[in-house]
């Protein structure tokens, strides 16, 4: 869609506001927003203004697919910035492909996907579960339990962090799930087990609201989380704060972005989210990976001079930009990110002290060709 000279570049914006992932998809709004208003401020691409269309399907996957197809078809739409849970992704993947539109997917995710309507922006699995999996086992314990919401991300994660803990010499207690929006007593039950099983740490891939009553039961449970830690790869700093941080202090986060990391690029993001949203607000791996794509996706676009999949995605695998986290680029054989890991432990303010992270970025394998599960990924990492 070429244009005329000063008219706008018009995007989809289609991340939930409301409904089970609220918290978290809101998040990825604002980073997006934050984005698109600085890149706009600036004069936007070449000359021309980025106009969203937003829509809030509300975490209902059926109304991901209603958007999506309004967007590409009805609203004159190429581009679109959206979806956080899997679930999600896959619903409006072939209306992507079937109108050859591009989706930029901020969210982490369980890998094992290809498709040339979609740029991967957030972390698969090597650039989070392994060093996880290696950082629980040398500093908790061998005995790791395993919970998580009953659908394909947390699934396929958990079954990557089994064999890991097997193939290290640790051992699974317990794996439990829940529905994706399960009433508290379902993860209380959960809260149960654990404690009957012992474990030394938990991995958990509860997400959404379910995530803030399994997070809340552990509190309450009384559970010395120094020592038996919940650990994540997605209750980062928002949803700690909507919880509490002092019911969260202790818990594990395996992340590429901690608001806490040091450096000028993350104190201007962090500077400019609280001045743009409330000094209240926080940052975290949501925002700021959504915030990132954006300008990512500028940078292509100056290149490219269209917003056509092909052309638009070309320019998008030659471009690199100094995020908050810290230098971002796409690997061309799979368009995914080249991301830094790193893990963080919960302090009382709701921040995270971050206690490893790789020295430089490591390049993504969705499919785990070539990540040796019997290596040691903290040192791993530092060597990629």
């Amino acid at each position: 869609m070429a244009g005329a000279p000063n008219e706008p570049w018009r995007v989809g914006v289609l991340f939930s506001r409301s409904g089970v992932s609220g918290v978290t998809e809101t998040e990825h709004f604002l980073g997006t927003a934050l984005a698109i208003e600085e890149i706009n401020r600036e004069g936007g691409v070449l000359g021309r203004q980025i106009e969203p269309v937003c829509y809030d399907p509300a975490g209902d996957v059926d109304a991901y697919r209603v958007a999506a197809r309004r967007l590409l078809v009805e609203d004159g739409v190429e581009v679109v910035f959206g979806c956080s849970l899997s679930a999600s992704r896959k619903a409006v993947l072939p209306t992507m492909e079937r109108h050859n539109g591009l989706l930029w997917y901020p969210s982490i995710y369980e890998g094992f996907e290809y498709s040339e309507n979609v740029i991967y922006s957030a972390a698969t699995l090597n650039q989070n579960v392994f060093a996880l999996a290696d950082f629980l086992l040398g500093e908790y314990g061998p005995r790791i339990f395993i919970v998580g919401s009953d659908y394909i991300y947390p699934r396929e994660s958990n079954r990557i962090m089994r064999d890991l803990i097997e193939t290290k010499g640790g051992v699974v207690v317990g794996e439990l799930y829940a529905p994706l929006d399960a009433d508290q007593a379902a993860h209380d039950r959960m809260i149960e087990e654990i404690e009957r099983a012992a474990p030394n740490a938990v991995f958990s891939t509860v997400v959404g609201r379910g995530a803030e009553r399994l997070y809340a039961s552990y509190a309450a449970a009384g559970f010395d989380r120094s020592r038996r830690p919940i650990a994540s790869l997605t209750m980062s700093e928002g949803q700690i704060w909507k919880i509490g941080p002092e019911a969260c202090a202790g818990h594990v986060l395996a992340a590429h972005y901690f608001q806490s990391l040091d450096g000028d690029d993350n104190a201007r993001f962090v500077a400019a989210f609280r001045a743009r949203f409330g000094a209240e607000q926080v940052t975290s791996i949501w925002s700021e990976t959504a915030y990132a794509q954006v300008h990512l996706f500028a940078r292509a676009l100056a290149k490219s001079g269209s917003l056509d999949a092909d052309k638009l995605s070309e320019a998008a695998m030659r471009q690199s930009f100094h995020a908050p986290e810290g230098e971002l680029s796409f690997d061309v054989e799979n368009r995914h990110a080249w991301l830094t890991p790193g893990i963080g432990v919960a302090r009382a303010d709701g921040q995270f002290d971050v206690v490893w992270r790789a020295p430089r970025p490591v390049r993504p394998d969705p499919y785990l060709a070539a990540s040796r599960f019997e290596a040691n990924w903290l040192e791993e990492g530092a060597r990629s």
